[in-house]
């Protein structure tokens, strides 16, 4: 799997639950730590639990293990780290906190409008 097709699988994950504002940044461009971040927020504890854990499952089956989590589970942030992608759950919170999408500004955003249902 390339890391295109594993950031797009976590999108249909996190989309599958219901992640609100999924968005995919092409960072291969800009920085070795991942060639793709996947953001997502969910609205409740309990949603990132299982976005996190949703993502993690699927992408599994399809043989791709988590280098590396992190974040609290029955906290507002969850990080899974996939070598070539790494995934953020927030709640709305932690992600305004952190502002990834201004941090890494200069990443390139991947059109997901095909993948993720209206409102997703």
């Amino acid at each position: 799997m390339t890391p295109k097709e594993l950031a797009l699988a976590a999108v249909k994950a996190l989309d599958s639950k219901k992640g609100q504002d999924i968005k995919v940044l092409e960072t291969g461009h800009l920085t070795t730590l991942a060639d793709y971040f996947v953001l997502c927020t969910a609205t409740s504890t309990t949603q990132v639990k299982a976005l996190a854990d949703t993502c993690e499952k699927m992408l599994k089956d399809q043989g791709e293990m988590p280098h590396h989590v992190e974040g609290h589970r029955d906290g507002g942030w969850i990080l899974l780290d996939f070598s070539s992608v790494v995934i953020h759950v927030f709640m709305e919170e932690s992600r305004k906190f952190y502002d990834l999408e201004r941090l890494w500004s200069d990443a390139t955003e991947v059109d997901i409008s095909d993948i993720v249902l209206p409102n997703g």
